[in-house]
């Protein structure tokens, strides 16, 4: 394959996975979706990584990279999460209010504050500035450490790390695609 192939390879996996991040937030989409969604962004990686050289054909295909990856992050990362979560509350409870469930009805909005964290840490990292992520994550801590605080809910703590995690590795994997091709 030439480079240039390889490079059209990159973007039409990533507009698989922008689909099928898209088909996860359907009801059972993050059981089905969610695990299509991260083996179409890892071959996407690889494709952009593993070769001596990959090209895209002019500015508007770098655009059109930047633009499905930074989707890809938003989009993708929240059935991803979700499934990080179910497997988390997969394991056994002791009790039925211990679950990373029920402690989101703490952290009310965290779908949305997930989306914005990871939209600002992909726009940090694809432009090349790290910074940007201790910015957002110390400004996500200290909007929900009052919730976190009281700690009257069981695994409210463990829902804000696992989530946080998971948002910021989605969004660092997106941004690492754009860094590998431009």
């Amino acid at each position: 394959m030439s480079p240039t192939d390889l490079g059209t390879l990159v973007l039409v996996l990533l507009a698989a996975a922008v689909v099928a991040g898209a088909w996860g937030w359907t009801r059972a989409g993050a059981w089905i979706w969610a695990p299509v969604t991260a083996v179409a962004l890892a071959a996407a990686a690889v494709v952009a990584a593993v070769p001596d050289r990959v090209d895209l054909d002019g500015r508007a295909l770098v655009a059109l990279l930047v633009v499905l990856a930074g989707t890809l992050a938003v989009v993708g990362g929240g059935p991803v999460t979700t499934r990080v979560f179910d497997l988390v509350d997969g394991q056994e409870h002791t009790r039925p209010d211990d679950t990373l469930d029920h402690a989101g009805e703490v952290l009310r909005g965290g779908a949305w504050i997930g989306a914005l964290e990871r939209a600002a840490v992909f726009a940090s990292l694809a432009v090349g500035q790290p910074e940007g992520v201790a910015i957002v994550l110390a400004l996500k801590g200290l909007g929900r450490y009052p919730e976190l605080r009281n700690g009257e809910v069981a695994g409210a703590a463990e829902r804000f790390i696992i989530g946080t995690f998971t948002s910021v590795l989605w969004a660092a994997a997106c941004a690492g695609v754009v860094r590998l091709l431009v």
